[in-house]
């Protein structure tokens, strides 16, 4: 464990997006840096994530938000970033596309499934839930997030908590919580630029579906 090495980083990352925040917004963004630190020597965070989590802190701070890491929202979940303002509430999840070694061979159902668990499991902890990732990943996320709730067919909220049920056994992924999940937005994060793009979900959509199609994802 470097701590230095770690303290440097999140410094220099935080000095670049503190250009485009106003001054009286800084100590909020130092306020994230310095948690981070923390969690860091802990050994509860790598340097990897907590640049895009500074990032993503940045974007919600210069829109009026508070914003605190590695927040815990429930017994089981911990969320990466929970950023508040006034009544409101928002919840960032970071995808890197990571999955662990022993999906070596589902790798893409693995995640197409963790990206159902965590609009389903989430979003019903805030009024805002997005997905964040840097440019360099894809999100496999399914179309049936775009409906409201009551016009979601039975059928395909099945087909992705069956495909749910084969990753997450315990606890399993709520047909409910899948049929009422919502989604806000998708970040797309630039690291060498030091800037999050926040999109809505279905020009996000619009813009990877042929990708997907390509690739034979099929939500």
């Amino acid at each position: 464990m470097d701590v230095e090495k770690f303290q440097d980083d999140v410094y220099a990352i935080t000095e670049l997006l503190s250009k485009n925040l106003s001054p009286d917004l800084t100590p909020k963004l130092n306020f994230v840096r310095q948690n981070l630190i923390e969690y860091y020597k802990k050994n509860l965070v790598k340097i990897n994530h907590s640049v895009l989590e500074l990032i993503c802190a940045a974007e919600l701070i210069s829109h009026g938000f508070t914003v605190d890491v590695e927040k815990s929202i429930s017994e089981i979940l911990v969320c990466d970033l929970f950023g508040k303002k006034g009544d409101g509430t928002a919840i960032i999840e970071i995808e890197t596309g990571f999955t662990p070694p022993e999906h070596a061979l589902d790798t893409v159902d693995y995640y197409a499934a963790r990206i159902v668990s965590k609009i389903a499991r989430y979003s019903k902890h805030c009024g805002k839930f997005s997905l964040a990732t840097p440019v360099v990943n894809i999100l496999p996320m399914s179309e049936i997030f775009l409906l409201p709730p009551n016009a979601r067919n039975l059928d395909d909220v099945k087909k992705l908590k069956k495909l749910c049920d084969r990753f997450y056994k315990n606890p399993k992924i709520n047909l409910e919580d899948i049929q009422n999940a919502h989604i806000h937005s998708v970040y797309l994060i630039n690291t060498d630029k030091g800037f999050a793009k926040e999109l809505d979900p279905e020009l996000y959509l619009q813009m990877t579906k042929q990708l997907m199609k390509q690739s034979e994802i099929d939500l």
